[in-house]
C-alpha cells in the first residue's frame, strides 16, 4: 500500500507502468505466500512445544507469548528464535513504509496547490495510521516486559491490535467515498431527529 501510494504521488506518470497487473499479482502473492509460510511456521514450532503446564489459556484465541507461558521445557527458543526473526521483519516492514511516507510526504510540501496537498494527505493518512496502530500494539504485546503482564491487559491489548485495525480499515478508507459520507450524514440525522 506504501508503494503504490508513493508511486502514485511521487512518480504518477510512471503509475501505469510500475502498478501494471503483473506488478499488482507479484505484490498479493508475496503477500500471501509470507503469511502462509509466517503461519506454518509458527504452527509447527507451537506444536513441537511440550506443555506442562496445562493447554487452558486465559484468552479466546491462541496467543504465541500465552502458549510461551505454558511451556516447561527450553525448547521454546525456537519460538522465542522466531519471534525475534519475525519483529526484524515487521520492524524492516515499517522502516520501509516509514521511508516512503517521508518522500510521499516531502513530495506533497512541495505541491503549489492547497486542494493537491490535501487531497494526497487524505489518500496517505488513513493508511500510515492503520499501520502505526497495528504494528505499535503488536510489538507492545510482544515486547512488554513480564512485570507489567495480567491477563487483563494481555487481552486487550491483543484484541487491539488483532480486531481493531481490520474494523478500522474499511472505515478510513471508505469515508473517502462521497455516497458515503452523505448517507452517514443522513444516518445521523435521522438518529439526531427521532432521538428529539
Amino acid at each position: 500500500m506504501a508503494y503504490d501510494r508513493y508511486v502514485a504521488i511521487c512518480r504518477p506518470l510512471h503509475y501505469g507502468t510500475l502498478m501494471g497487473t503483473r506488478a499488482c499479482i507479484k505484490m498479493a502473492a508475496a503477500a500471501w505466500a509470507s503469511g502462509f509460510l509466517y503461519a506454518l511456521l509458527h504452527t509447527a514450532n507451537t506444536f513441537s512445544i511440550p506443555l506442562c503446564q496445562g493447554n487452558v489459556l486465559d484468552q479466546f484465541f491462541c496467543e504465541i507469548p500465552q502458549i510461551l507461558k505454558l511451556s516447561c521445557s527450553h525448547s521454546y527458543l525456537r519460538e522465542v528464535g522466531l519471534l525475534v526473526v519475525s519483529t526484524s521483519l515487521v520492524f524492516g516492514c515499517f522502516i520501509f513504509i516509514v521511508l516512503s511516507y517521508v518522500q510521499i510526504f516531502t513530495a506533497v510540501l512541495r505541491m503549489p496547490s492547497e486542494q493537491g496537498r490535501h487531497k494526497a494527505f487524505s489518500m496517505c493518512l488513513p493508511h500510515l495510521a492503520v499501520v502505526s496502530l497495528f504494528v505499535s500494539t503488536g510489538l507492545f504485546a510482544h515486547l512488554k516486559p513480564s512485570s507489567i503482564s495480567s491477563p487483563a491487559l494481555d487481552l486487550v491489548v491483543a484484541i487491539q491490535y488483532s480486531m481493531i485495525p481490520p474494523a478500522v480499515n474499511p472505515l478510513l478508507y471508505s469515508m473517502r467515498n462521497k455516497e458515503l459520507k452523505d448517507a452517514l450524514r443522513k444516518l445521523i440525522l435521522v438518529v439526531v431527529v427521532k432521538q428529539q
